[in-house]
């Protein structure tokens, strides 16, 4: 199945020439015109007539969507043809996706009266032709409520072909060297956010404090608001997987666990440090030994061509020889994509079991390496995270910032 045609490609070049940089395309013209044909190479495969695309990580990828309307009901109607595109979503957000995205027409529901989103969606379908034929539908986990996906599968009946929810990711998982770039960017601003952090740290500091320092380094180096919220946790809070800043004061001998990501053009890169206020006690010292070192044997057995379960063992097996296997109480990494809120995260894992099937390994995707330690008995947890970049010659690491213990004061 063919993609868009020059005509159309020349279009959106004219579109969006002469524009300022924030309201530019992340990507050449072209780029996007290769992932619809790959997406319609995949339709054509699963017998799918017109894909709805929902999840708002899809619609970047293929329309060049950034908006912050993934909260309400939106739709990309995505024919197998090369046809005009229709993308379906709150009124109040035409404006917006008509001069952003590369969709053909913006229809907007509600507004100045109430109206049933699927209501519009239908009287879309039906105006385009694409009632009675085979439709994919995308239910991703936050982004479609049950109710709105009941209503939609009642509307299509039997012309429903199938649960699309998966047809699209896999074919991003493997970054074009245009999205490394912005990857690489986002590392270099989480970098920067790491220091501001790390100066914000004193005795008598609030664990607020310290994420201010973080989130207004962040936004004045050019990232995104973070599709996450960050996690910073002190003293016994330590123990806590993804504790959010609290009033909590820091104190002298405190160890401190802090993690975050930065976006730019909603391409994030994640970091996760551990750290202590003043010398760190023998047993933090000791945990975040072990902590690196399943990182690094991580990190070493990355190749392409493996399973994805394969890195995961290691690390597994080098806290598990700690005596530590009860604080591993979290994947070991996955894939970074495009942040929409409330997640950054794809379904491919460094781990193994239910709910996470292995997946090969390739170059040019971009994983999370983070197996964790944290221990609840003792009040006291370590999580070392960094991104790395799955190469021909195994692993690079993208962020600079140093992986040691850091000791502040």
């Amino acid at each position: 199945m063919t993609g868009p045609s020059a005509a159309r490609v020349d279009g959106w070049r004219q579109r969006f020439a002469n524009r300022p940089e924030w309201e530019r395309l992340d990507f050449a013209p072209e780029e996007y015109a290769e992932r619809q044909a790959r997406v319609r190479a995949a339709m054509e495969a699963a017998g799918i007539d017109v894909l709805l695309v929902v999840d708002p990580k899809n619609l970047n990828w293929l329309i060049g969507f950034r908006a912050k309307s993934y909260q309400e009901f939106q739709c990309l109607v995505f024919p197998l043809e090369d046809e005009p595109l229709t993308i379906l979503c709150r009124q109040a957000e035409v404006a917006e996706l008509t001069d952003l995205t590369l969709a053909d027409e913006v229809r907007g529901w509600s507004g100045q009266e109430p109206e049933d989103p699927v209501d519009a969606l239908s009287g879309v379908l039906r105006a385009g032709g694409y009632l009675g034929r085979r439709v994919g539908v995308e239910c991703p986990y936050y982004y479609l409520s049950a109710q709105d996906h009941a209503k939609i599968l009642a509307l299509l009946g039997d012309a429903y072909a199938l649960d699309a929810t998966s047809l699209v990711e896999p074919l991003k998982l493997v970054k074009s060297p245009a999205e490394l770039a912005l990857i690489r960017r986002a590392a270099g601003i989480a970098d920067r956010g790491m220091h501001a952090a790390v100066l914000a740290i004193r005795e008598g500091a609030s664990e607020f404090d310290v994420a201010a320092a973080l989130y207004h380094s962040l936004l004045s180096n050019g990232s995104d608001l973070p599709a996450s919220p960050v996690n910073f946790m002190s003293g016994e809070r330590t123990a806590y997987g993804h504790g959010a800043a609290t009033e909590r004061r820091i104190r002298r001998g405190d160890a401190m666990h802090l993690e975050y990501g930065a976006a730019y053009h909603r391409y994030t890169s994640t970091i996760g440090r551990n750290l202590s206020l003043g010398e760190p006690s023998r047993r933090h010292q000791e945990l975040h030994d072990i902590n690196r070192a399943a990182c690094d044997a991580l990190i070493a057995a990355v190749r392409p061509g493996i399973s994805s379960e394969i890195p995961h063992l290691e690390a597994k097996r080098v806290i598990a020889e700690a005596g530590l296997e009860a604080g591993r109480v979290h994947t070991s990494g996955y894939g970074i994509a495009p942040g929409f809120p409330p997640s950054y995260g794809e379904s491919i894992h460094f781990h193994s079991g239910y709910p996470y099937s292995p997946a090969e390994l390739e170059v040019g995707m971009v994983m999370t390496i983070e197996p964790p330690i944290f221990l609840q008995s003792e009040r006291l947890g370590v999580r070392l995270l960094d991104n790395l970049l799955v190469t021909a010659d195994g692993a690079e690491l993208l962020s600079d910032y140093p992986r040691d213990l850091l000791v502040v004061g």
